[in-house]
């Protein structure tokens, strides 16, 4: 992500600085209007994941209650109780990550198909280079809202603890709960990150660049003569191909043998 600012940049400064971008009335364009629309979608679920995170209270007197008062089953049935919807709206946010990552990718393949340098397709996809930031502005504000609420680490915790505790008292501790040990696993993966919106932006930015060199690796390994015409293509139509800043892995997979 930091690579794509920087050529942004660079771009922008090789062109005089000659570049305007409406931030405030930037309206999709016909060709825009697909992806716009779905990651329109997603934008406005942030809002609401935004609204519900930043309410979010947790279950600390409940928990500690709970620990102090370990015989009392009335006491942890209260905590039990308290902490499982709020593990819902957990549950809720890291799915919400999957889906902005979706919405990630689908503007890095608007924004940086060939064809165009990137100032232009700033310059002709005002609305979609609006969606990019407005994702980059909720992905600060959700990692700066969970970095200041510990109680959504301690909630989760003790909901791990309890259901391992279930397990070894062989008791259900999958069926009818808000979250399956599976999917536990894979939350506290994302939540022990400091930053796990910025992390899950990173690795989808990451996959991306991957999938290109995975595709010319593909094509470098065919018969030659079924898919020269589409190394030349990315050749010499790809117009920063040379730039420092294009990954030099990528460089030397398109070199003529």
């Amino acid at each position: 992500m930091g690579n794509l600012i920087k050529v942004l940049s660079r771009d922008i400064d090789n062109n005089g600085g000659n570049f305007f971008l409406d931030f405030e009335n930037a309206q999709p364009s016909p060709a825009e209007r697909q992806v716009w629309e779905e990651v329109n979608e997603v934008l406005t679920e942030a809002l609401v994941v935004l609204t519900e995170l930043q309410a979010y209270s947790g279950a600390g007197e409940e928990i500690r209650q709970a620990i102090q008062r370990p015989g009392e089953e009335r006491v942890q049935e209260q905590a039990w109780a308290a902490v499982v919807p709020l593990v819902g709206k957990l549950k809720k946010f890291y799915q919400f990550s999957l889906k902005l990552e979706c919405s990630l990718r689908s503007l890095l393949v608007a924004l940086t198909r060939s064809g165009s340098s990137p100032t232009q397709h700033l310059e002709q996809e005002q609305a979609l280079a609006r969606q990019f930031a407005q994702i980059l502005h909720f992905t600060l504000r959700f990692d700066e809202l969970k970095m200041t609420n510990p109680a959504i680490q301690n909630d989760f915790s003790y909901y791990r603890r309890t259901i391992s505790r279930m397990r070894i008292n062989n008791l259900s501790a999958d069926e009818g709960n808000e979250v399956n040990n599976e999917l536990a696993n894979r939350m506290s993966l994302f939540y022990a990150n400091a930053t796990p919106m910025l992390k899950t932006l990173s690795d989808g930015t990451t996959k991306f660049v991957s999938d290109m060199k995975g595709c010319i690796r593909v094509l470098k390994e065919q018969p030659p003569s079924s898919v020269e015409g589409l190394l030349n293509a990315l050749r010499y139509t790809t117009k920063h191909l040379n730039d420092d800043t294009t990954s030099k892995q990528i460089r030397n997979m398109l070199q003529v043998n």
